[in-house]
Formats: C-alpha cells, structure tokens, sequence
C-alpha cells in the first residue's frame, strides 16, 4: 500500500524510482568503479498498465554502451507478465576522480 497511488493503483513514481535503480545499478557493473561513474541524464517511462495488488519485476537491457553514455530499456512486469511500464534511461559516463565512494 505504500507503493499506491490514491485510487489504489501502484505510483508511477514508484515505477520510474525501480526503472532508475536497476538502469544505474547495471550501468555501474559495466565500469571499473575506481576510473567511471555513471550518473543519470534522462529518463522517461510509459505507464501502460495499473497493479492494484502482488508484485512486479522489471528487467534491464542495454540498448547503447558507449565511452560517455548508456542507453537503458527497463521492462516492469507483473506477475503475470503482464507490461506495467516501460522505460528508457541515459546515462552519462564520468570519471571516478573527485567523487567519493559511499
């Protein structure tokens, strides 16, 4: 329920945070964390299908790896498999220096 929007739907903002997570978190394991970072540039999503209830997946696919950006697609489902929402996400590749690792 904390995922929901007022009409009882899942947020789309709760979709687009899980798109962001996963396209960053998989950006990052295509970088050597001690010279690359990878911060987000853009991002859009298509909400193409309400959940009311259970969970979703989402999936992400590379669609450009390059030296100063990444394109992203992520797919989240339900668990029927169903298309929830799809989204692009672009990365921009920067070097490691000056930026503390957390």
């Amino acid at each position: 329920r904390r995922t929901h929007q007022p009409y009882g739907l899942l947020h789309g903002g709760a979709s687009v945070a899980l798109a962001e997570t996963l396209g960053s978190t998989a950006a990052m394991l295509t970088l050597d964390p001690e010279k690359e970072r990878a911060v987000g540039l853009d991002i859009n999503a298509n909400h193409v299908r309400g959940v009311r209830e259970g969970s979703v997946t989402g999936t992400a696919k590379a669609l450009h790896i390059g030296r100063t950006t990444q394109v992203w697609e992520i797919r989240i489902e339900s668990e029927e498999g169903a298309l929830v929402c799809i989204a692009r996400l672009t990365m921009a590749v920067i070097p490691a220096r000056g930026m503390g690792v957390r």
